[in-house]
């Protein structure tokens, strides 16, 4: 019986290029509130999965919606403040 190994060297998870950037931790530190948001929208959406819906679960799903549909547009708002002011 053989055994099969790789060619290639094993990649680690600590070289250099593997890292964000500063500038890519900054974007998603930025987009951390709409991230948070949608996933607490996805939790809501998984809740209600596998039982009947009631009134109640009907305004938490339209609350979380509305959540993320407002970060969103604050977040687009704040990245439109920044780049006219980069410019």
């Amino acid at each position: 019986m053989k055994h099969i190994v790789t060619v290639q060297e094993a990649v680690t998870a600590f070289a250099e290029w593997l890292e964000p950037t500063d500038a890519e931790l900054d974007a998603i530190d930025s987009e951390m509130p709409l991230i948070t948001a949608e996933v607490e929208l996805l939790d809501v959406q998984i809740s209600l999965l596998d039982q009947p819906v009631t009134e109640t679960d009907t305004r938490r799903l339209r609350r979380a919606r509305r959540k993320v549909l407002a970060t969103c547009l604050a977040v687009a708002y704040q990245a439109s403040s920044v780049s006219e002011v980069a410019a």
